[in-house]
């Protein structure tokens, strides 16, 4: 046995020590939150704070409420626009039309002059 060591693989206070040895477990409150989906969460907080009024599920990631009668609503999600539909909500079919024969005219008339139009 090199260099053997009686505690090998041992750390710090490691040993059968039980709850006595390591003091008094700082008092819990467990607080049941409930999401759209049925899940039952329950985090423990220290008894001296207020619980918050939400937690995620854990679960399903869905907001959770103390209230099991009456979760809260999963969340809207909007889906995704490309810029030609935010340009669509800007702008009607007419306007579209008028800034393209304006556009169409600048290249015309670049294109009169001899500029070289990439």
């Amino acid at each position: 046995m090199a260099g053997g060591s009686a505690i090998r693989g041992s750390r710090v206070g490691a040993g059968p020590m039980g709850e006595a040895e390591r003091g008094d477990a700082a008092p819990r409150l467990y607080v049941s939150y409930f999401c759209s989906n049925s899940h039952e969460t329950r985090p423990a907080f220290a008894a001296d704070v207020q619980a918050p009024e939400t937690w995620d599920c854990p679960r399903c990631g869905l907001p959770a409420n103390l209230d099991q009668d009456n979760p809260p609503p999963p969340p809207k999600t909007t889906p995704y626009k490309t810029h030609l539909a935010y340009v669509k909500e800007r702008r009607s079919d007419k306007e579209a039309k008028a800034i393209l024969a304006e556009a169409l005219q600048m290249l015309q008339d670049r294109r009169a002059r001899g500029e070289v139009i990439y």
